[in-house]
Order: structure tokens, then C-alpha cells, then sequence
């Protein structure tokens, strides 16, 4: 007789799209598990079956939620809720997710109809962007001369001091340039949300929700400033992808059974 298990099942949720979508046979999610539609009126949860009994969170799982939920926001409209947002059951998806805030997510998915995210974001070459901070402050070009070449311990105080400046002249260029980045892509946007910086040296971080179509023009408006900062900032843009930065919290609001 087979030994007893303390598996444990909960339905884990992705996000929330219309009624209608349809999904691909091949769709599969965290642990591999096949992707499934709980629908109610006019909406519908995407789900998978998920063992709650064991550890959830790995760089692996992460990865799966976020390109579900990206994959489908090329075809759909999509809500994607946050990631570990897990119910006892498909009945608990209905009950206490798609009926409660059934309005809220109807007028959410339509406003959505037909755009995606991107992210467009900068780094700074680092190099170049401290002979900029040098060549714009004098008392931080005489501080890095006086520094040089100097035991540390001996010029402590010229060394904190230089951080300072250096450390109060990048969050004011960032400021500078985020703003020259919004608004050279803010004609290809319906919706702009600043990213806080994840790096000492980003100099742009910025979600953008664009209509389909507008997806061309975007890239060339990156592509001009990218020409403007070259040598001094390296741009990327990221997407398509859901749209992370322009949903409300009531969609992200499951906890884990």
C-alpha cells in the first residue's frame, strides 16, 4: 500500500482576461503545469494547479508567471495579478476574485483593449558619465587631483566629501534625464509610469503603455535619443509584455492558500 502524502492543492492564479480568450494547447506554467480558464460572466482567470505543500518562489517560477502572462498580453488583454497569488480552489477564483471586483476588472481589460507595455531604461557609462560630473564641478575635479595617488586613510574625509558630490550630481542628471526621456517618447504612449532606479547608474527608467501599432515609432523615438547619448548612455527597450505598471491593486489582491 502506497505511502500517504501531504501534498497539498491550491489553484494558482496568473491573471485575469476576457471571457472569450482562448488559450493554446501547449500553454504551461509554473512547474509545467497546464494552463487553465475559470470563467465567470465576462470574465476569466488563468490558472494552473500548484502543490502548496512545497516551497514556491524560485527564480524558475517567476520566470513562468511573468512570460505567461506576457505571452498572452500579445493577443488579449490581460490583468496580471502579483506573483505567489494562490487560491484553495477554482470555486475560491470565482467567489472571492471575478465576482467581487467583476466591474472593476470589465472597465480595466476594456481600457487595455489593444496596448501593451514596454521598457524603455538607461544606464550610464560610467566613465564617461564621471568626467561629465568632473568637468561640471570644479571642487570635484580639485578633490579627485587631491585624492590621487594619496593614501586613502590620510585623504578620508576629500574622499567622502567627492562621494557626495558625485553621488548628488548623478541623482540630478537621472532627474534631467528621465524627463528628456518622457517626453521623447510620450507621443508613442497613452500612458507613462517612472521607474525607481535598480542600479547606481541608471539613468532612465520608464514603463510606457502603447497602443498596437505605435510599437515601431517608439523604438525609433529611442533610437534617435540612443544617437543623442551615445558614448554617454546606453538605452534598451523591453516588450512587449503585460502591462505591470498600469493596473489597480484590486487584481493582485489573492494571497496564497
Amino acid at each position: 500500500m502506497p505511502a500517504p502524502t501531504d501534498t497539498k492543492t491550491g489553484c494558482y492564479v496568473y491573471g485575469i482576461v476576457p471571457w472569450d480568450v482562448e488559450l493554446t494547447g501547449d500553454a504551461r506554467g509554473i512547474k509545467n503545469r497546464e494552463i487553465k480558464l475559470v470563467r465567470s460572466d465576462e470574465l476569466a482567470a488563468m490558472v494552473s494547479d500548484i502543490d502548496i505543500s512545497g516551497p514556491l518562489g524560485t527564480p524558475e517560477d517567476l520566470q513562468a508567471h511573468e512570460e505567461i502572462l506576457d505571452s498572452t498580453a500579445t493577443a488579449a488583454p490581460v490583468l496580471p495579478l502579483r506573483f505567489g497569488a494562490v487560491l484553495t480552489d477554482e470555486d475560491a477564483v470565482v467567489a472571492e476574485l471575478l465576482r467581487p471586483h467583476r466591474d472593476e476588472f470589465v472597465q480595466a481589460l476594456q481600457e487595455l483593449d489593444g496596448r501593451v507595455q514596454y521598457l524603455v531604461g538607461g544606464r550610464y557609462a560610467e566613465d564617461a558619465l564621471l568626467e561629465e560630473i568632473l568637468s561640471d564641478n570644479r571642487e570635484a575635479a580639485e578633490l579627485r587631483e587631491a585624492i590621487r595617488g594619496s593614501d586613502p586613510d590620510a585623504t578620508r574625509e576629500q574622499r567622502i566629501r567627492l562621494g557626495e558630490i558625485v553621488s548628488n550630481a548623478i541623482e540630478a542628471k537621472r532627474e534631467e534625464d528621465t524627463r528628456t526621456l518622457l517626453a521623447a517618447v510620450e507621443g508613442h504612449c497613452v500612458a507613462l509610469s517612472v521607474r525607481e532606479p535598480t542600479h547606481e547608474l541608471d539613468a532612465a527608467n520608464a514603463a510606457c503603455l502603447t497602443e498596437t501599432g505605435e510599437e515601431d515609432g517608439l523604438q525609433r523615438a529611442v533610437a534617435e535619443l540612443g544617437e543623442n547619448w551615445d558614448g554617454r548612455v546606453e538605452l534598451r527597450v523591453r516588450g512587449p509584455m503585460a502591462p505591470w505598471d498600469f493596473v489597480g491593486t484590486s487584481a493582485g489582491q489573492a494571497t496564497r492558500a
